[in-house]
């Protein structure tokens, strides 16, 4: 192996591989599947809100592109961020002030959104893997009828999914965008397949039972303002991920015009096009016949939504009906097809986790703010092999500890979305500190936009907290463990940076002149394609 303080990252990525990787980790195909019953079950003061499940998407997808546009702004007047993202743009912003107390506060704010950063890219995944778990059990089951899985055995599939996923990973992230690629097509395809189908059962049976949604225009208007924003709450979720190619940085051909591109068109593309469709199609579509009564006497659920929300497959108790009723008995072989695609998607969400998560804390190992052997790259495949190793075995331990039942699961999730709010917030922030003094600052665009977006992002993280604390008995349980992780992790932070042996003769406000650069980033080489000219564009 080559001297790994010798090696660097490879500029490989095009505008369709910084794009693809991130509509890998949005992942529409995945999340329909294991969202569409927590959003079902959805309740405030007792009555469902899952009648406002598209316009809280909606509502939640403006939130998204608001927080977009500020991390797409950063990353046009920041391209030499390569794999540091929000870390890198925190300082940044404050070393590019005149001032010496604006400097002055640089090192304590790329700590603050670095360290905070990891309370999100490392325990994702892990959930993603727990999500691979749940679903192989629904499988195995469906294809055994009706034999399950026990937990020594859902374990081990959450190891293999990790590791799996880690190994490609630690390849290179040319194998994993190819492997995104594959995954976006299968996905998409499912999609717009699905979202037909449901559709076409809708309007072939229009007298089939009772419709949750009176008519199709009924999805698209808002009709309790609060129950959009309760909503809403569950499709942020969603739509997150939008972020992670300002970490690939350091492997795009053209930074300064690709993540820009990147962050927007992937967000347009999953979130715009695909879960507004797929949304629509699953609302339309769902009756008390698609997703049948069940239980009697005193434990009885009807159909429709209520059904929806207590079935761990709403989505596969769908397909069946549509299947068996339209398309000659076969809903058990679809509702198998969409399964196995959604594992696929799992895969390409992980894979993308594993891929950007360990970006900012190669950067922080590289930048002495953490341990030295996340800060190496491998002398092959230049990929921050330490970090992808390390987060490939939390990755595994966080899967078996959350396929174990429903509320570890919950815990992991809510500490994971408490550190995403928190850092789309901090971003948000970040670019109106960054264009206040700048000749091309815009009063909508880098005032009012971010601002919003501060505002929203804030908003919902204690609109979530709120909901879950009052929901009472184990949602509240879940919600107070996962705060306590949240706390420790901080307090974890605070320990590590006081005793960093960094901190000897450096201080945490350090005051640098303004001479003094950004990042210690290393310039990665630039590698073109084998078509494209000996030089490198001017540009890059």
């Amino acid at each position: 192996m080559a001297d790994v303080e010798e090696v660097e990252m490879k500029r490989s990525l095009t505008l369709t591989g910084v794009t693809v990787n991130a509509m890998a980790l949005i992942a529409p195909g995945a999340f329909l599947w294991t969202t569409f019953q927590v959003q079902a079950a959805q309740s405030a003061g007792g009555k469902s809100t899952a009648g406002e499940m598209w316009t809280g998407l909606l509502f939640a997808l403006v939130l998204a592109f608001l927080t977009a546009y500020s991390y797409s702004e950063l990353a046009r007047i920041y391209p030499d961020a390569g794999a540091g993202s929000s870390y890198y743009f925190a300082e940044a912003a404050l070393l590019d002030k005149e001032k010496a107390q604006h400097r002055k506060l640089a090192r304590f704010m790329k700590l603050t959104v670095g360290w905070i950063s990891h309370l999100y890219y490392w325990i994702y995944p892990g959930i993603m893997v727990a999500f691979g778990g749940i679903l192989v059990s629904y499988i195995y089951t469906t294809i055994t009828n009706g034999k399950t899985l026990g937990y020594p055995a859902l374990a081990l599939v959450a190891i293999i999914f990790a590791f799996l996923c880690g190994y490609i990973a630690y390849r290179g992230v040319s194998g994993s965008t190819t492997a995104a690629i594959a995954v976006n097509v299968i996905q998409i395809s499912t999609l717009v397949a699905f979202g037909i189908v449901a559709i076409l059962f809708r309007l072939n049976h229009p007298h089939l039972g009772t419709y949750m949604q009176p008519n199709a225009g009924h999805i698209l208007v808002p009709h309790n303002v609060l129950f959009v924003l309760y909503q809403s709450t569950i499709a942020i979720l969603l739509l997150v991920g939008f972020e992670s190619v300002t970490a690939l940085g350091a492997e795009a051909l053209r930074p300064e015009k690709d993540i820009r591109r990147g962050i927007l068109l992937s967000l347009l593309i999953q979130g715009g096009i695909c879960y507004l469709f797929e949304y629509f199609a699953a609302n339309f579509a769902i009756s008390d016949v698609t997703n049948a009564a069940s239980g009697s006497g005193a434990s009885a659920i009807a159909g429709g939504y209520p059904s929806a929300g207590a079935s761990g497959a709403p989505i596969a108790d769908m397909l069946k009906v549509f299947g068996d009723r339209m398309l000659g008995h076969t809903g058990t072989t679809l509702a198998l097809i969409m399964a196995f695609t959604v594992l696929l998607a799992l895969i390409g969400t992980t894979l993308a986790c594993l891929n950007t998560g360990v970006r900012i804390t190669y950067v922080m190992g590289r930048d002495k703010e953490m341990p030295g052997i996340l800060g190496l790259l491998h002398g092959k495949y230049a990929t921050p092999h330490g970090g992808i190793w390390i987060l490939t075995g939390l990755s595994a331990l966080l899967g078996i500890y959350g396929v174990h039942n429903v509320d570890n699961l919950t815990q992991i999730t809510l500490a994971s979305n408490t550190g995403t709010f928190l850092v789309y917030g901090l971003s948000c922030l970040i670019a109106i500190i960054a264009f206040a003094s700048r000749h091309d600052r815009h009063l909508f665009k880098h005032f009012f936009v971010p601002g919003l977006g501060l505002l929203m992002n804030i908003s919902e993280l204690l609109g979530i907290i709120y909901l879950s604390i009052k929901a009472g008995g184990t949602t509240q349980t879940d919600t107070v463990k996962a705060l306590i992780v949240v706390v420790l992790w901080i307090v974890l932070g605070l320990i590590w940076v006081l005793g960093n042996p960094r901190m000897r003769g450096t201080k945490l406000f350090h005051q640098p002149p303004p001479s003094e650069g950004k990042l210690a980033i290393p310039k990665p080489e630039t590698i073109l394609p084998e078509e494209a000219p000996t030089e490198a564009p001017a540009e890059a």
